[in-house]
């Protein structure tokens, strides 16, 4: 064999340090840790696709059983919320949807429109989701849901609701991962 027909062996690719398999795998504060040292794209346009989706965990529910099939159930690929979909509208704004698939059918459920602005967590800036769009009920309007960029193209944040008197309380911790795209 020549050194021309001898094959060079492959550097396997570094794998990711943060997934959605690990953030799972974070307790809240951790994870609040996490959203706290993320970032905020210059340019929203990078938010484009339909990145897979995984609730991470669900806030005072962390141990214990349910905690345990809770963790198991959005791992599952039958869970309901298979993630959102991204759609730029320009460098400042866009606008996206919710994918949920009810084993029956699939939809493409409440709209949100996302811009820059500071988190309710930290005061820091963070991509808004804004539910309170035309078509959605009442209930979905008052989700205040937030992400930053974690590691190259995953995207952390929580989920929250809004309150009467302005701030949020903090209900769940989701992901989602523009380099895991989704197949619905």
């Amino acid at each position: 064999m020549t050194a021309a027909t001898r094959a060079e062996p492959r550097a396997a690719a570094p794998e990711r340090i943060l997934s959605l398999d690990r953030l799972a795998a974070l307790s809240s504060d951790a994870l609040r840790g996490l959203y706290g040292r993320g970032s905020v794209p210059d340019d929203l346009t990078v938010l484009d696709g339909r990145p897979k989706g995984r609730m991470l965990t669900v806030r005072g529910l962390e141990r214990g059983p349910v905690a345990r099939f809770l963790r198991a159930f959005a791992r599952h690929p039958r869970f309901p919320w298979d993630g959102k979909s991204f759609f730029p509208a320009g460098a400042e704004e866009g606008r996206g949807i919710n994918r949920v698939d009810l084993l029956v059918r699939r939809f493409e459920w409440f709209p949100f429109a996302t811009r820059v602005e500071p988190s309710v967590v930290d005061g820091e800036p963070c991509v808004y989701l804004d539910y309170e769009q035309p078509g959605n009920p009442w209930f979905i309007a008052r989700i205040r849901d937030e992400i930053r960029e974690v590691a190259p193209g995953l995207f952390l944040g929580p989920a929250m609701w809004k309150r009467d008197r302005g701030g949020a309380s903090h209900v769940l911790w989701f992901a989602v991962d523009f380099s895991t795209p989704s197949d619905f």
